[in-house]
């Protein structure tokens, strides 16, 4: 399911996906189907984690990251999952193939 609702939605991101709800900053966003497919991408990791693992690891390996590179946004797009939507979000028949645990070879 898709919402509307910008104030969910940090600032400096335009999309964020907590199961089952993508939340996007504004409504024309909809349309953009790259980012519905990189979020779409983040519900297939979720389930597979069974939700609350994949925000604990999503959490952990950000901290690691952030440790290690000591800056936000590139701890941020070096998590794995991250790395596994942006790489894979122009394609948008990429959930169809997906194997399961895909993420992993992102690390």
């Amino acid at each position: 399911m898709v919402v509307v609702f910008k104030y969910l939605v940090p600032r400096g991101y335009i999309g964020i996906t907590i199961f089952p709800f993508i939340f996007l900053k504004n409504r024309k966003l909809k349309s953009n189907l790259e980012l519905m497919n990189h979020e779409r991408i983040h519900l297939r990791q979720q389930l597979e984690l069974l939700i609350v693992f994949f925000y604990l690891w999503y959490g952990i390996e950000f901290l690691i990251r952030l440790v290690y590179k000591r800056n936000w946004k590139i701890a941020y797009q070096n998590i794995s999952f991250e790395r596994e939507a942006y790489a894979n979000e122009n394609n948008l028949d990429y959930l169809k193939s997906r194997s399961f645990y895909n993420y992993l070879k992102y690390m």
